[in-house]
């Protein structure tokens, strides 16, 4: 793998504070991947930090389709724009960009682990409804532990993320979906 080249700098608006953040994007060729570029800003102010990960090249708005059907397939690698939102149907999973999103390169594994994570910390509320929340983390839990298959869609409008297998199947989004989306982002501050 090539030593990574900055190739862009430049300064946006911290989302927590308001004040200029300076962000760097650096260019990598990964293996298997082909080229990426990682960017990533801190606010000197308040101490935010922001981070994006995304291919290179758009592939043009697509929609990437992964089916997680047996041991081993946990360990494809994803690769998620901050601009892209991911749907696990079965999981009754929807994450989707927001002003402060971040995009981000794991494994189907570690994307499942970090939704747990995250329902746990909102399970772990006063008021959240605990028999949803057991049953919810029980479900996440199967399916990272491989007792049940699932499905994974990201849906992105930039083209600019994927799912690193050959199993994934990839469609086109229609101009209605891509413009739907492209509201749905237009509050991200770090649209350039």
């Amino acid at each position: 793998m090539d030593v990574a080249k900055k190739i862009l700098e430049y300064t946006v608006k911290c989302p927590v504070c308001g004040s200029e953040m300076k962000v760097e994007e650096y260019l990598y060729d990964m293996p298997l991947v082909g080229k990426v570029i990682i960017s990533s800003g801190r606010c000197q102010r308040c101490g935010y930090k922001w981070s994006d990960a995304r291919l290179a090249e758009s592939r043009g708005p697509r929609k990437i389709i992964y089916r997680v059907e047996k041991p081993g397939d946990e360990n494809a690698l994803v690769i998620r724009a901050s601009t892209a939102s991911i749907i696990i149907p079965e999981l009754g999973v929807e994450i989707k960009p927001g002003p402060a999103a971040l995009g981000y390169i794991t494994t189907v594994e570690g994307l499942i682990m970090d939704i747990i994570e995250k329902t746990e910390f909102i399970c772990s509320e006063p008021d959240a409804p605990l028999d949803e929340c057991k049953k919810k983390l029980d479900q996440l839990r199967k399916a990272r532990d491989g007792l049940i298959k699932y499905t994974i869609i990201i849906i992105d409008p930039g083209g600019v993320s994927t799912i690193v297998s050959d199993k994934k199947r990839e469609e086109p989004l229609s101009i209605e979906e891509t413009n739907a989306l492209e509201k749905e982002v237009s509050g991200n501050g770090f649209s350039k």
